[in-house]
């Protein structure tokens, strides 16, 4: 989950919702991502779609499986989708998301009955420092927006 945090960092600098992700397997990190919505100006970029993506080309096929995925938010429906269908085994989740969280909180595709996988989540991995690191962001962010109004 460290890694996955200095992802969330590496967002977080430039100006990106600070959530990170690295996927694991045999003890190695082969895939690492951090938000890119706002930089590269599109809705797909988050960190668990860059993880994907990179996992998959590492390991030359798009079935993760023995792969351990760890994220310092919860994922939304769309990553807990991707998480399902590249057959992640287990997803280790920071801080849950209450608004959109896809595993747990508001849905649970990746442990549905439904689907031809289910994911085991493992939830509160650093939890303290993962909610830390968002709140500070949006604190920012509630400040810059409010000192842009009153120029």
């Amino acid at each position: 989950m460290l890694d996955a945090l200095a992802e969330a960092e590496q967002a977080a600098e430039i100006g990106e919702v600070p959530i990170g992700a690295v996927i694991v397997k045999d003890g190695q990190i082969i895939g690492r991502g951090h938000n890119m919505t706002e930089t590269a100006k599109d809705p797909t970029v988050h960190a668990e779609m860059i993880a994907i993506r990179q996992a998959a080309q590492a390991l030359g096929g798009w079935r993760l499986s023995d792969c351990e995925m760890y994220v310092t938010c919860e994922p939304c429906s769309m990553c807990a989708g991707a998480i399902v269908w590249a057959r992640i085994k287990t997803l280790y989740i920071g801080t849950p998301d209450p608004k959109s969280g896809a595993c747990g909180s508001v849905f649970n595709i990746a442990d549905s009955e439904k689907l031809n996988h289910r994911v085991e989540i493992k939830t509160g991995l650093m939890q303290e420092e993962c909610q830390a690191l968002l709140k500070q962001f949006f604190k920012e962010l509630r400040k810059k927006k409010s000192e842009e109004l009153q120029l």
